[in-house]
């Protein structure tokens, strides 16, 4: 910190600052001057004596936060000789302020179990902790503490252990396990009626459990199983928060046991003890305790996803007992939704499950199911008898209905559409149900409607003749289900164009009424999408529509939609009528904009420009008429006129992101709807571009430069152009980025900057390799390397990889052997830096999913010149710490040198089959996609061996489908 050490006053004048200052901006200066102090070195010294002071609750918890997020961040500032020091520190620290709060401890127990697994020097530590404090009562909820958050600090991503510490602190875990669990027995029985002694108790077995190492002999016959089981049988003597703490731990005992067939003796314990709650849940019911309800629905869900691999092989028989199906059914018989609902993700597995299967004897056993399934979710959709108005989207129930509509799509096919679209149709048809089940059952049928095979289908026909005559004095939300159910039917309209006219006439009555006008639009808009070639004797009527548009109330989505509708069916009108007809669609856009321009800057919507650009993107974006070779674009006359007035928004809003975003995209698919019909554009276009940006460098610039690049970079005339393009929004750019955490800060420049790039090596490569840029742009990429952002690395690596790609596969073409050369020099300068940074980012910086671009790029290296990628990578491999601060093992040199054979060696495929036991002729990415997810079951960080696993992987699967010598 600037000023050297603070003195503890000072310490404490901030910390009393951050809680009880009743200026926030005296609040935001202290938690900016904390933070400092957290970052320093003198943090340690500090944080001890505070804690040792122990003057106020608000100090020691500041003081034991920052000795958990030191360990967890900075323990490599610790020389390993303090390390010991540290350890009886912090032991002595929660032992004396036990009894001043519990969330104390809790940051205290953290900063230990941090410290332990990275220490390598405190062999058996679970040994140790209970052998101190397990013979002192007053000790036991702190050690029960770090015991408890030990397990769940094992994959932190905090911490940067390494696989192999991991591996070794897991085995001693699993050693220790039982020790741990005859403690927590110990602590049970002795609990007697301190419920909070037994809630931690249950947290930390459920921590346990989530880690995976209890011994399943052992703890199917432990007494803490019956304890549990005995806690959730209870009808009314156990409160809300033991009851939670009892159901989090079978929940995790269940989710541990997921491979069933490893786990027997454990899982059939469980799964008897489950089927035991159902009189519990009843009674639970009936006293309406809501929270127990909900706990109970949690377990007999896991309980079915634990066993749906069973349920599925062998229905009704031994753990595959449909029973537990029921409970999933009592459960949905609840009247509140909430209940249901947490049942949702085992439905969509199963029928998942079923779906590949594809067994209709299967499909039979488990119909009656999904059809009881259905009508609890019908019932549940209903509104309230009372309700006025259209049914709300956003609200909690609105957002469950939508969550109802995905899952009947998924699961319907058990059923069998037709056949539950008919029957859904026949209550309303032969019954006379209230409104709110008349709306609730058009709902269901909307959700399924698009299922249904609309060949001939009678049925279907007659549901629509049926709703376009309903009465407009029907409950206003049965009218707004309707007209959804209507949009969702357009397949049949389009098989029945006599029905046309009438189903327009009655969508255009509810565009008229502000409650049902965006439902109405979005159904003109999908029935625009599939009945094109019909809605084009409707033209006129769509487009005196969108010249009105502002006059329905419509949300900014359903005008957007409607002008997309109409855009589409404006593409399939005759070539000769498209020109006017869109000048007609954009005017009011375009006139719209002349007024803004001319009147300066208000408010409103009407004073938006991005209201108007949206408007006339989505315009261009979907009027794709299609153009013979040689024909004039229709579209491109209209462009050109639009060109200027799209120029002077950009101009006089230049300084503002959100509309230049908006103009970059309006002018993106305005360039992409006439392709090249829009080469006049491009010089008065890129002039402006590099004009604005050097004042601005608003990152959409270099996005449409993209498209630019994509649309002109393979003509010869337009190359030089592009490339100067190129360099003089590179040059802004880099500035950019070059500040203190630029990449960090602007990873949208950084994306589009690569995409750019991209553009450039797929259309014009040695324009751009010969160029004094492309080093400059290599460099600002391997810096980039290292940016945690899944959009912007996912560029950087795709830009490098096209890059030397670009130099490997012969296409044939004349400069092949120029680009092979340029490339060639550019690694000759670059090579060893980009593998360095790359192995680098992969231990160090990137989260998993970004691992398998990295190998591209590795791949792509190697194919290149392997001889030297080998030198590059035996280099960067030699470089690795192979010892952590605390002491621990990292990285073995035979780990390294095992490393190095299996990315370099020429029997890939034969290491695959070892690897992952597939059979050669069964490999695919479809087979290989589940084994690479098993990889990463459980791991939230990158470490050494994990990484190289990804590497490997992907390697493997690039050497099975990219070289023809290992296929």
């Amino acid at each position: 910190m600037e000023g050297g050490k603070p003195t503890l006053p000072m310490v404490y004048q901030a910390v009393q600052a951050l809680y009880h200052d009743p200026d926030p901006a005296g609040k935001e200066r202290a938690s900016v001057w904390l933070g400092e102090l957290q970052r320093s070195m003198y943090a340690w010294e500090i944080s001890d004596q505070l804690l040792q002071l122990k003057q106020d609750i608000e100090s020691c918890y500041f003081a034991a936060q920052t000795m958990k997020m030191k360990i967890q961040t900075s323990f490599y500032e610790l020389p390993p000789e303090t390390h010991t020091a540290l350890r009886d520190s912090l032991l002595s620290h929660i032992q004396n302020l036990k009894d001043l709060s519990p969330i104390i401890i809790t940051q205290l127990a953290l900063a230990i179990a941090d410290l332990a697994l990275q220490m390598a020097s405190w062999k058996g530590c679970v040994h140790t902790l209970i052998e101190k404090y397990s013979n002192d009562v007053s000790s036991m909820p702190f050690l029960i503490e770090i015991l408890t958050v030990l397990p769940e600090e094992v994959h932190s991503r905090s911490l940067r252990i390494g696989a192999n510490r991991r591996t070794e602190i897991i085995e001693d875990l699993a050693y220790y396990s039982t020790t741990v669990v005859t403690l927590l027995v110990t602590c049970a029985e002795k609990s007697g009626h301190d419920e909070k002694m037994l809630i931690k108790v249950f947290r930390c077995l459920g921590s346990w459990f989530n880690l995976g190492v209890l011994d399943n002999n052992f703890m199917a016959n432990n007494q803490l199983l019956m304890i549990l089981f005995q806690v959730l049988q209870q009808r009314d003597e156990t409160s809300t928060n033991l009851h939670e703490a009892a159901s989090d731990c079978v929940c995790s005992a269940l989710y541990a046991i997921e491979s069933v067939a490893i786990h027997m003796p454990l899982a059939m314990q469980l799964f008897q003890g489950v089927l035991t709650l159902e009189t519990a849940y009843h009674m639970a019911v009936a006293r309406e305790d809501l929270d127990k309800v909900l706990n109970y629905c949690r377990i007999f869900t896991e309980l079915c996803e634990t066993f749906l691999e069973m349920t599925v092989r062998t229905p009704g028989q031994g753990m595959g007992d449909l029973r537990t199906l029921e409970l999933l059914l009592i459960c949905a018989g609840h009247p509140q939704y909430e209940v249901v609902e947490i049942s949702f993700n085992f439905w969509y597995r199963l029928g998942e499950h079923l779906y590949k299967i594809n067994d209709p004897g299967l499909h039979n056993v488990f119909r009656p199911y999904i059809q009881r399934l259905l009508h609890s979710l019908a019932r549940h959709c209903q509104l309230d008898p009372d309700h006025e108005g259209v049914p709300e989207d956003t609200d909690d129930f609105g957002e469950f209905r939508m969550r109802v509509s995905d899952l009947v799509k998924d699961v319907i096919f058990l059923v069998g559409s037709m056949e539950c679209f008919s029957q859904l149709y026949s209550t309303l048809k032969e019954g006379n149900p209230p409104w709110e089940v008349t709306e609730a059952v058009l709902f269901i049928m909307a959700s399924i409607a698009k299922n249904v095979d609309p060949e001939n289908n009678a049925t279907l026909t007659e549901v629509l003749e049926q709703i376009v005559l309903l009465p407009e004095t029907v409950h206003l939300a049965v009218r707004y289900t309707s007209i959804e159910l209507v949009g969702e039917m357009s397949e049949v309209i389009d098989r029945n164009p006599c029905i046309l006219d009438t189903v327009l006439n009655f969508l255009m009555k509810g565009l008229r009424e502000k409650p049902l006008a965006s439902a109405a639009a979005k159904a003109i808009h999908n029935i625009c999408s599939v009945c094109r070639d019909h809605m084009a004797q409707h033209f006129q009527g769509l487009l005196d529509i969108a010249r009105s548009l502002d006059s329905f109330a419509l949300s900014t989505d359903a005008a957007v939609g409607l002008l997309k509708g109409t855009a589409l069916v404006l593409a399939r009108l005759p070539l000769d009528k498209i020109a006017e007809c869109l000048n007609d669609l954009c005017a009011v856009q375009v006139m719209a904009l002349k007024k803004l321009l001319g009147q300066g800057s208000g408010k409103g919507k009407a004073s938006d420009p991005t209201v108007w650009l949206d408007r006339l993107a989505v315009i261009f974006r979907h009027t794709n008429p299609i153009v013979e070779n040689g024909q004039t674009h229709p579209c491109q006359k209209v462009i050109h006129e639009i060109w200027p007035v799209l120029s002077e928004t950009l101009n006089a809003h230049q300084s503002d992101n959100r509309i230049v975003e908006r103009c970059c995209r309006c002018l993106r698919f305005a360039v992409r709807c006439v392709g090249k019909g829009s080469a006049s554009l491009l010089q008065p276009l890129v002039t402006q571009m590099v004009s604005v940006y050097q004042l601005y460098p608003h990152s959409c610039f270099l996005y449409l430069g993209s498209i630019l690049v994509d649309e002109y970079g393979m003509e010869e005339g337009c190359r030089q152009g592009l490339l100067d393009m190129l360099q003089a929004l590179c040059m802004p750019t880099f500035q950019l980025l070059e500040q203190p955490n630029g990449l960090r800060n602007h990873p949208d420049t950084v994306d589009d900057l690569f995409r750019l790039a991209t553009r450039f090596v797929q259309r014009s490569p040695v324009t751009l390799l010969s160029s004094s840029i492309i080093i400059h742009i290599i460099q600002c990429a391997i810096a980039a390397t290292t940016l945690d952002h899944r959009d912007a690395n996912c560029s950087v690596m795709k830009f490098i990889r096209d890059l030397i790609h670009t130099g490997v596969t012969n296409d044939h073409e004349d400069d092949f052997e120029v680009r092979k050369r340029l490339i060639g020099q550019a690694l000759e300068q670059h090579g060893q830096q980009l593998v360095t940074q790359l192995i680098n980012t992969c231990c160090f910086c990137l989260p998993p999913y970004t691992l398998p671009d990295v190998a591209e790029v590795l791949w792509e290296i190697m194919v290149f010149d392997r001889p030297t990628f080998c030198r590059w990578l035996e280099t960067t491999l030699k470089g690795l710490p192979k010892e952590t601060a605390g002491g621990a093992v990292t990285v073995t040199h035979k780990q390294l040198t095992d490393f190095h054979k299996q990315v370099t060696s020429d029997r890939l495929i034969a290491h695959l089959i070892d690897l992952i036991g597939l059979d050669r002729g069964v490999l695919s990415p479809i087979i290989l996609e589940p084994e690479l997810s098993t990889f990463v079951q459980g791991t939230s960080e990158i470490s050494f061996p994990f990484s190289w696993v990804w590497l490997i992987y992907s390697f493997l699967v690039l050497a099975c489908f990219q070289s023809p010598g290992l296929q």
